[in-house]
């Protein structure tokens, strides 16, 4: 056992979790053979997609380290899989585990692009950029089945809403022709996140996630079609893909990227254990330069959630990578903050039963 003590299951097929240990909120959990195993090959498990109709969707946030103060999220859980994925911890709240829950027992939300439609048709509502993808990946598999990504872009064209997307998942390329419209009009930018070039390390780290190579040339489609791209060499791993860091901002440029950001691997609640236990089982001869390098950046600790430290950490190390991302930046010609998103042109859109519609 290691990071949080935690039982290790044995590696399962295209996962990223070893455990699935309980939630923080869930104290009465026990196993129960409900017949599934017998269908599901040995060492994999089988992705679970259940709907939850929300009650609000948009999440606003007085974070100073974040650049937006509002998101939407149409899923919970994400099936790519990524072992160090800072929001598992949020699957706790549905009394289910950050570990292998997180990646396989997913919630879509049905009625999200209403919502949306609804909360932005509000007579109180301020326009500003909304953020999508920062939480879970809204391009990750199931997309492909529910298309609640695709219809909550329609509701922001017709509003003509900016917004700030975050994914690794090449799906993105299906909403091409809404995304090329925003962008011509300033109301959209996209963030690709790339964390190595090394694909074998990628699968292991990242199971489902397409690969690194992939995602470059997802960044090229958007870029041609005048999507403006950012590259997100994020998180870096310290002593495991932190020496990447200049070849991934230069594989970026390369493929279109005008804009570039960094975020250092953090390891919140249960993420720290997760991690952990994936380390000592995929890269273990790593494992202890990895963790003794994080924890000189928090004062010790794992992790260190105060604002202005949680995303960057401190000391030499953290200054080390900071002035090597912006003398790369520099060197390339990326720039590390995007001009601003178009608010001026939101409209509401008119609705059945408008007194406009009478005339």
């Amino acid at each position: 056992m290691h990071g949080n003590g935690s039982q290790i299951l044995k590696c399962r097929k295209s996962r990223g979790a070893l455990s699935n240990a309980s939630g923080r909120f869930d104290l009465q959990r026990e196993e129960v053979d409900d017949g599934w195993n017998q269908d599901v090959p040995e060492r994999s498990v089988a992705t679970e997609i259940r709907q939850e109709m929300a009650r609000s969707l948009i999440s606003y946030n007085r974070s100073p380290d974040l650049p937006f103060d509002r998101s939407i999220n149409p899923y919970r859980g994400c099936e790519h899989g990524c072992i160090y994925c800072f929001a598992r911890p949020s699957h706790a709240y549905l009394g289910l585990s950050p570990g292998l829950d997180f990646e396989t027992r997913l919630v879509a939300r049905p009625n999200a692009p209403d919502l949306l439609r609804k909360e932005l048709s509000a007579p109180g509502y301020k326009v500003a950029p909304i953020a999508i993808g920062t939480n879970t990946d809204p391009y990750q598999p199931c997309e492909r089945d529910h298309a609640l990504m695709r219809a909550c872009l329609e509701v922001l064209q017709e509003f003509r809403h900016p917004v700030a997307i975050v994914t690794k998942g090449t799906l993105i390329e299906r909403d091409l022709d809404i995304l090329s419209d925003m962008a011509a009009q300033g109301l959209v930018r996209v963030g690709v996140s790339v964390t190595t070039l090394d694909a074998d390390l990628a699968r292991r780290m990242e199971p489902r996630v397409p690969a690194p190579v992939r995602r470059l040339a997802t960044i090229k489609r958007l870029s041609s079609a005048g999507i403006p791209v950012r590259i997100m060499t994020s998180p870096l791993v310290p002593g495991l893909t932190d020496h990447e860091l200049e070849a991934l901002l230069a594989a970026g440029v390369d493929a279109g990227a005008d804009a570039a950001s960094w975020i250092m691997l953090r390891l919140p609640r249960e993420v720290s254990g997760l991690w952990q236990d994936w380390l000592h089982a995929h890269v273990p001869n790593r494992a202890e330069k990895v963790m003794a390098r994080l924890r000189e950046m928090h004062g010790g600790r794992d992790y260190d959630p105060r604002w202005g430290q949680r995303m960057r950490g401190e000391g030499h190390y953290a200054e080390m990578i900071a002035r090597r991302f912006k003398l790369a930046c520099t060197r390339l010609g990326l720039s590390e903050k995007a001009p601003p998103l178009r608010c001026d042109l939101f409209a509401r859109p008119a609705q059945p039963g408008d007194q406009l519609s009478l005339f």
